[in-house]
């Protein structure tokens, strides 16, 4: 399970376990508030604020090459690039510089900070625990764009990112040219693209006016990979390890700073 669908939304789980977190966190600062008059509310949110920063900041240097070329791109945080790690060391350090003189809102902050990452850590694992570990490629077939059928297996054998699109999905059109050139600097990784219940001269009339040429285009008229892997949004882009196992799941749009961290993950 990474996704939850709320109506015609669909939020992935990590972010939606940070917004408890926050949300959690928060409340109990406002209970030290209202009852003990020891508001760490202002604290905390400094914490927070710092943590993201910090985490997307490491991110982006990490990945400096390409922000160079494209500084304006390090503030688009809607592909999901941060360290987290990194993000809750900055945060806590943080947190001990604000209370260092402030002993009064010490154990307010510390209660707020353990009930969020109580609620971050529990619900993480309870995902984990309730997701299949490792979940295998699903036996499907797929179409080519010359009408013939092939088993979605056949692609399998080395690292692969499957990607289900659909032409009118604007993030997934953004997010091609990244994939295409993705696709011709990694010969080691394999990549498949699967339109998800389009024509195929719908496809190839969008390709052409693109001017993209990507290798191994499928199309899947019925969504039957979208109903066999739990992919509600569009784009979802899934990275299959060596052996045909799940490895990383990204729903919504890749940037190139966020693809190539999940393919070193897979290669």
């Amino acid at each position: 399970m990474s996704t939850i669908t709320l109506g015609p939304l669909v939020f992935p789980v990590h972010v939606l376990l940070a917004l408890v977190a926050i949300l959690l966190a928060t409340g109990v600062a406002d209970w030290f508030h209202r009852r003990r008059g020891a508001d760490a509310g202002p604290l905390l949110w400094k914490m927070i604020v710092a943590g993201f920063v910090c985490a997307r900041l490491v991110f982006v240097f990490k990945h400096r090459d390409i922000y160079a070329a494209a500084p304006w791109t390090a503030f688009d945080i809607r592909d999901g690039g941060f360290e987290p790690a990194i993000g809750l060391v900055a945060a806590c350090v943080i947190g001990v510089e604000l209370v260092r003189r402030r002993e009064a809102l010490r154990r307010p902050l510390l209660v707020s900070v353990l009930a969020g990452l109580a609620a971050w850590g529990g619900g993480t694992l309870a995902v984990q625990w309730l997701a299949p570990p490792d979940a295998p490629m699903p036996n499907v077939t797929v179409r080519q764009l010359d009408g013939s059928e092939i088993a979605l297996a056949r692609f399998a054998g080395k690292p692969l990112v499957v990607n289900l699109w659909a032409t009118w999905c604007p993030p997934c059109r953004r997010e091609m040219p990244v994939l295409h050139a993705a696709q011709a600097a990694n010969a080691d990784i394999g990549f498949v693209f699967v339109n998800q219940r389009e024509s195929a001269d719908t496809v190839r009339r969008f390709l052409a006016g693109q001017g993209l040429r990507l290798q191994n285009v499928v199309t899947d008229p019925a969504g039957q990979l979208a109903a066999a892997t739990g992919s509600a949004a569009y784009p979802t882009t899934l990275f299959y390890d060596g052996d045909g196992r799940l490895v990383l799941r990204h729903v919504g749009e890749l940037s190139q700073a966020t693809l190539r961290d999940k393919l070193e993950r897979i290669r």
